[in-house]
């Protein structure tokens, strides 16, 4: 992060002539990270450079001598951290000690208070100002992160402008590297902003036309309703977090699709037109989130999502793009209000799965019993073992039974 010659100078003036600070690299996803340490805690970090010598270089500029050392046991348990986080694992980094000395009490106020916002939220520099008791220091916070030692460790990339962009990025990168680190987290911003909250993109991971052919091929009776139906339009709806899309979820349950999108619109105007961050439903009371149209049930889901979420045990879009169908269910499903339905539709609607069949879907029995000529509703079980003809195709089945009940 660059920083101007009086705070390099204080900086230096700072440590004892006898002192020379140490600093280790490691190679990342996002690219060459190193972090410097004095015996008090982690002095600098440099983020995202190209080369070792890139980040050698930029923490001479910073820190004057510094030499290269194995890391502390400390710095060895961070470095690992920093590669999970970027490898889509988020980590929390607030009890790694920081060598403080060299900044102004404001500075070091400011990245304290940050510190305090987990993986996965944001906020506004506005925001953070009234956190540190200084309303109106909004451009006073836009500097304290322009020139961040710490980042990650100080998660600068987490606050946004108050319209909900990205604003300005001081790390190799720029912008670039900031909507990276906050979509390792599950936090989607930068082309997806202007966007409805969940329209459809249409962009499936997987070859719609090749799911088609393979569903004509293994089934005739199920190929000759597609032929009526016409093409797969399935379509992914981009959530910008886990905790968005389930909150969503949360919502529309039991509830007609135009009712639900009436309320799920009044929840997002509580919170000034946004989608509710966990935070934000952990500070509400029951009274103002049912004042959207919410029921008792709904709202004590969404408070035990909320909680869930602010301890960590929501994975981010990121950790569930390398989890298995299975492991998704095993780790949202303890949520209340949250079943292996509202988990299906994420893993179709949300994240593109290609093998997903709700057998136990209300409205996939009824397509199932239509174009099979049934004249009772199948079994879930029933459905499950005619679904296995479909694999690796079940969500493109799925979508043709929906089809099915709408006609």
């Amino acid at each position: 992060m660059a920083r101007t010659r009086r705070e390099v100078s204080q900086e230096r003036a700072t440590r004892s002539a006898a002192e020379v600070l140490r600093y280790a690299h490691l190679r990342t996803r996002l690219g060459t990270v190193a972090v410097a340490w004095s015996d008090d805690g982690v002095r600098r970090v440099e983020l995202a450079e190209k080369s070792r010598s890139a980040c050698v270089a930029k923490l001479e500029s910073a820190l004057g001598e510094i030499c290269e050392a194995p890391p502390s046991p400390q710095v060895a348990r961070l470095l690992r951290d920093i590669d999970r986080h970027l490898r889509g694992e988020p980590r929390r980094f607030e009890s790694t000690p920081i060598d403080w000395r060299g900044l102004s009490p404001f500075r070091a106020a400011v990245y304290r208070a940050l510190r305090d916002v987990p993986p996965g939220q944001t906020v506004s520099y506005g925001e953070l100002a009234e956190r540190v008791g200084a309303p109106g220091a909004a451009r006073a916070i836009g500097r304290a992160m322009a020139t961040n030692p710490f980042p990650l460790l100080v998660p600068c990339h987490r606050v946004l402008t108050s319209d909900g962009s990205l604003g300005g990025f001081s790390a190799a990168g720029g912008s670039v590297t900031k909507a990276k680190l906050l979509s390792l987290e599950g936090v989607e911003l930068g082309p997806s902003k202007g966007r409805r909250f969940f329209d459809g993109d249409g962009a499936l991971p997987f070859d719609r036309r090749e799911a088609e052919r393979a569903l004509l091929r293994a089934d005739r009776e199920l190929g000759a309703w597609m032929k009526r139906a016409g093409a797969l339009r399935l379509q992914l709806h981009r959530p910008s977090s886990t905790f968005a899309a389930l909150v969503e979820s949360i919502v529309y349950q039991q509830l007609s699709g135009r009712a639900a999108a009436t309320i799920f619109a009044r929840v997002k105007a509580l919170f000034g037109g946004r989608a509710p961050r966990p935070a934000d439903i952990a500070a509400a009371s029951d009274a103002w989130l049912r004042s959207a149209g919410l029921s008792g049930a709904k709202t004590a889901a969404l408070r035990d999502l909320a909680e869930h979420a602010l301890a960590g045990r929501v994975p981010s879009l990121a950790r569930l793009a390398a989890m298995s169908d299975d492991a998704i269910v095993d780790a949202l499903t303890p949520i209340r209000g949250i079943g292996r339905w509202t988990v299906h539709m994420l893993l179709i609607f949300k994240l593109g799965r290609a093998d997903v069949l709700p057998s136990d879907d209300y409205a996939i029995r009824k397509g199932f019993a239509r174009v099979f000529g049934l004249d009772e509703l199948p079994k879930p079980g029933e459905v499950a073992a005619r679904g296995e003809r479909w694999r690796p195709y079940r969500s493109a089945a799925s979508w043709y039974l929906w089809r099915a009940t709408d006609e």
